[in-house]
């Protein structure tokens, strides 16, 4: 960080002055574990020369991801979105799925791009998960699943959801992106609906540096998953199903193991991180921060804020570009909203008459800096400029004239 410290809003980057931080803070810095861990599997697989097609550092991965989760099944991938479409492929939806908007981009283009409409549904204000009372209402007769996103890691309503898809005989599946180590009712997210599919991105507190997983009890259905993420072989030469290349390699499996290894670590600095967020961020008017069920395991990956311009005098936007011009890498969540994406904003020019809390939540959430890069007086400062922002909205709009 420089030297000063903003004291007024004449300090701000915004008007002239120097970056608050140096260096970027970013959403999403990737953890990184330990490095002599990592480098010695890095050199066993290389002595090994067994670099991917299911090799034993993935195995090893898929068996531990089954034990931490309590799950039979676990097909380690190369990615979160193809894991995302093989699964969607391998539970046979078509027609249309119900689906969040207010989710990323691959949530939604998993089913687009194998020919299935995303209908999107409305949220729930207060959790951003969808919102069983819409689920309902969306349904047709060319409706065959219900997607569900645990946004944040936090749950859907899982019961609720589940017992619309028994009821009107859908397909019921999780992208659980953000909820790797969380549970619910204390059982750990990846024992729900059909199939359950993580992200090991970078991005992710836990991260292969790419990678996925699907996980899932039921075992004819994981066999076929196997078989359509490797090109549908069922042997050295014999091909029985469809299939493509889903596999994870062995240098992300490594990786894997290695975070693994220090998951504990990475969720207690991340605790740490959203605690001290949490005091410093009490009581500012017009700013609400997302909080967790401390009762269940959470992985505390993501510091959400929602900005109220009424109180604040300042859009969510308008936060987002003083604190991008202080290097506080901030990030919006989950704008526009898939709805207003391509292809889907052509597909559907009027969705959003029916999302409308998808519509005011996509406007006023942001994410702030947080992980193992992130340090405590980092937080401090990050703090301390909401603070100032947050308490000179009238001012900040005056002198820059918006």
């Amino acid at each position: 960080m420089s030297d000063h410290q903003l004291k007024t809003i004449d300090d701000l980057a915004i008007f002239g002055q120097e970056p608050t931080f140096q260096e970027p803070l970013h959403v999403g810095g990737p953890n990184i574990g330990d490095r002599a861990r990592l480098m010695a599997r890095f050199s066993d697989l290389l002595d090994r020369r067994w670099l991917t097609n299911h090799g034993p550092y993935v195995q090893e991965l898929e068996r531990q991801i089954c034990n931490l989760l309590g799950v039979k099944h676990c097909i380690a991938m190369c990615n979160g979105t193809i894991a995302l479409e093989i699964a969607i492929r391998a539970l046979g939806l078509k027609g249309e799925v119900i689906v969040p908007s207010f989710t990323f981009i691959a949530t939604a283009h998993a089913l687009q791009w194998q020919e299935i409409i995303p209908v999107f549904c409305d949220i729930d204000p207060e959790t951003h998960n969808l919102n069983p009372e819409c689920v309902e209402q969306m349904i047709t007769p060319r409706t065959t699943g219900i997607l569900g996103v645990h946004v944040w890691g936090r749950p859907c309503a899982i019961e609720e959801l589940s017992e619309i898809a028994r009821r009107r005989n859908l397909r019921l599946m999780f992208d659980a992106a953000h909820a790797f180590g969380c549970s619910h009712k204390g059982t750990m997210i990846g024992n729900f609906g059909e199939v359950e599919v993580f992200s090991f991105h970078a991005t992710k507190f836990f991260n292969t540096f790419e990678g996925g997983a699907v996980v899932t009890h039921n075992g004819d259905l994981a066999k076929k998953i196997r078989l359509m993420s490797n090109f549908g072989f069922a042997g050295y030469d014999r091909v029985i199903y469809l299939g493509t290349n889903g596999k994870m390699n062995e240098v992300s499996a490594a990786m894997g193991l290695t975070s693994l290894e220090n998951l504990d670590d990475f969720i207690a600095v991340n605790y740490r991180n959203y605690r001290q967020y949490q005091t410093e961020l009490a009581g500012l008017p017009g700013l609400r921060m997302e909080t967790y069920n401390e009762s269940e395991k959470n992985n505390y990956q993501y510091i959400v804020l929602e900005i109220d311009e009424a109180a604040t005098g300042l859009s969510r936007d308008l936060v987002v570009e003083i604190l991008h011009a202080e290097n506080i890498l901030a990030r919006r969540y989950f704008y526009p909203g898939c709805h207003r994406m391509e292809p889907y904003r052509s597909y559907f020019p009027h969705a959003g008459l029916l999302l409308p809390e998808t519509e005011k939540v996509s406007q006023r959430c942001l994410l702030l800096p947080t992980g193992t890069g992130v340090s405590s007086n980092d937080i401090s400062v990050v703090c301390q400029i909401l603070r100032l922002v947050t308490t000179s909205g009238p001012e900040i709009h005056r002198r820059l004239g918006k």
